[in-house]
């Protein structure tokens, strides 16, 4: 197997010595005494788990440094653990709750620090994506407003996004929170679209709500990252124009984005099987579960397994949303045309 780097940050070798060969097993350790040396190492090895030894720097000042070990993305994977006197470490969680994954008492042996160091490998086990890591570790440095979404959600935005729409709430955002438009399932739609079809990148051209009823026209590209990542993709945009007020005209009716994401909604090579177009149809009639398994000759279990796929397929949250999204697409005959 494998072993996972550790980077040691003390200045005690007796303490560096000792961890080193009790967790020998599991990490290539590096250590660094000098606190600017160990992040230019850290920024280099992108380390699984580093310790650093509290004890070992009496300065307020050196301690500040710490967020340094946080401040980039390929690091905020690392496992931070601090080796601290117990009366210091309700201060430090106060101050670096965010930073600090966990603390270990000074006062602990050297044996319990490894094992806790040891446990510390097994915490952070995420699946690693090259180029999903590369982007993330770019994302703040790209000059134009850029999205990473997960279908609808945002899942992250970088600064010149935030700079851009000003943004102060960070969590439960959607797109469509910053998209104009009324008929916001029509944008859910080809966005859904866009995720389950096979091609990697779309173009699309609508207006964008940036604030303080403003809008601007913007070009904007939609990118998966990877296969291998279900639903998530990054939308970059370009503004075109100058930004103008909202009124009746822009941004308020359900014609301005029949054009909008209109390449997507293409992309979906999609279609139902007889039998759920023939139990989708009979729900729109208002049957029950009952009532189709006697109508279709087939188990109710049966019909719950249909709309269990249905559901699935359509990216959906109840069949209710996969029966209106099956008839906006036409991809069932309606029983009221």
């Amino acid at each position: 197997m494998e072993k996972k780097q550790l980077l040691i940050v003390s200045r005690d070798q007796a303490l560096i010595d000792s961890i080193t060969e009790k967790v020998s097993v599991v990490y290539e350790v590096t250590t660094e005494a000098a606190i600017h040396a160990a992040f230019n190492c850290a920024l280099s090895l992108l380390p699984d788990t580093i310790l650093f030894d509290k004890t070992s720097y009496n300065k307020v000042t050196d301690f500040k440094n710490l967020k340094n070990f946080k401040s980039t993305h390929f690091l905020t994977r690392s496992y931070l653990l601090v080796l601290s006197k117990r009366e210091e470490i309700p201060m430090l969680n106060r101050r670096y709750k965010s930073i600090i994954d966990e603390f270990i008492p000074a006062i602990q042996d050297d044996e319990r620090i490894a094992e806790r160091i040891k446990k510390a490998s097994f915490k952070n086990q995420v699946n690693f994506n090259y180029w999903y890591e590369c982007f993330m570790g770019l994302f703040n440095l790209m000059a134009k407003p850029v999205l990473l979404l997960q279908q609808n959600a945002v899942l992250g935005m970088n600064d010149s996004f935030k700079k851009t729409f000003k943004i102060e709430q960070k969590d439960g955002l959607k797109l469509t929170d910053f998209v104009n438009i009324e008929n916001k399932a029509k944008l859910k739609s080809s966005i859904r679209n866009f995720v389950r079809g096979k091609h990697h990148k779309a173009v699309t051209h609508t207006s964008i709500l940036i604030g303080n009823d403003k809008v601007r026209n913007a070009r904007i590209s939609l990118s998966k990252l990877s296969r291998n990542i279900t639903d998530q993709f990054i939308m970059i945009i370009d503004f075109a124009g100058e930004e103008y007020s909202i009124n009746q005209a822009i941004g308020s009716r359900a014609g301005q984005i029949e054009k909008c994401f209109e390449e997507n909604s293409e992309l979906a090579e999609f279609c139902f099987t007889k039998r759920e177009k023939e139990i989708m149809e009979l729900l729109c009639k208002g049957y029950k579960t009952k009532e189709i398994s006697e109508t279709l000759f087939i188990s109710p279990k049966t019909i719950e397994k249909h709309r269990s796929n249905i559901i699935k397929r359509t990216n959906s949250e109840t069949i209710l949303e996969s029966v209106v999204f099956a008839l906006n697409h036409k991809l069932i005959q309606s029983p009221f045309s």
